[in-house]
This record gives C-alpha cells, structure tokens and sequence, in this order.
C-alpha cells in the first residue's frame, strides 16, 4: 500500500519554509522562534522520508518516531507564534491542524510497525517479543 504521507509532509515543510519567511525582518525573537519552527517543520518530512529506505522494522520505527516528535514540536512553536501574536491566527491556524493531521498519520503508522516489529506470530500461534516472551501464558 503506497502512502501519500511522504508528499503530505513535504508540501508542510514547504509551507513551513514560506510561513518562516515572513519573520526574516522582524527581529531577534522572531527569527529565533521561526529558526525553531523551521527545524522542527522541515525534520518532520526529512525523517519520512528517510523513513521509506528504511533496512528493517525498527529503522522504520525509529524514524517514524522521530517524525512524531517533531510533528508535536512543530505544533508547538505554531501554537506559540499564535499566543504571541507575532503573526495573525488565521495564518497559522491552517498549518496547526496540518500538524496535527500529519502527527495524527504518523503516530499511526508508527503504532502499527511497533507491534509488528515488537510481537511476532509463532508457528503455535502463540505472541512473542523481547526476549521471547509468552504472552498467552503470562510466561516470561
């Protein structure tokens, strides 16, 4: 199943860069706060991205948990821009909800991975994870 979630986050770190554009002149504040929305913004798809080479479950995993936090960080500093008002809550309400949908998309794929990488099905039909742990008899 091909997921549309690597363009998704692109097209937000791209509007991600736009939206830190506009506080280019408008002073120190400002352009530490964008410099902390832009690395946050654009490390959300650079990690999905990075995410579909991935070498094994856990790599994919991994990266998609990294995106996750990221997402979260992102939607925080728009929230922070917005109790601010360094910039109209009507610009950043759009990539708000963006943040949330895209986090919403990746925590879900990555909940899914991790119970594939973390329990597998034996051939006696029995859940086993680290380290090798029965799960149906509660035997460890």
């Amino acid at each position: 199943m091909k997921s549309d979630l690597p363009d998704r986050t692109f097209a937000f770190a791209e509007r991600i860069v736009r939206l830190c554009m506009a506080f280019e002149s408008k002073g120190k504040v400002s352009a530490t706060l964008a410099n902390q929305l832009l690395r946050s913004g654009t490390s959300v798809g650079a990690n999905v991205e990075e995410a579909q080479a991935s070498q094994s479950n856990k790599d994919f995993v991994h990266k998609y948990s990294i995106a996750c936090k990221e997402a979260r960080e992102t939607h925080y500093w728009l929230r922070l821009l917005s109790a601010t008002e360094l910039l109209p809550a009507a610009r950043l309400e759009p990539l708000t909800v963006e943040a949330d949908g895209v986090f919403g998309i990746v925590r879900k794929w990555n909940v899914t991975r991790f119970r594939m990488h973390t329990h597998e099905v034996t051939t006696a039909g029995l859940e086993v994870g680290p380290p090798f742990r029965n799960v149906k008899n509660g035997i460890a």
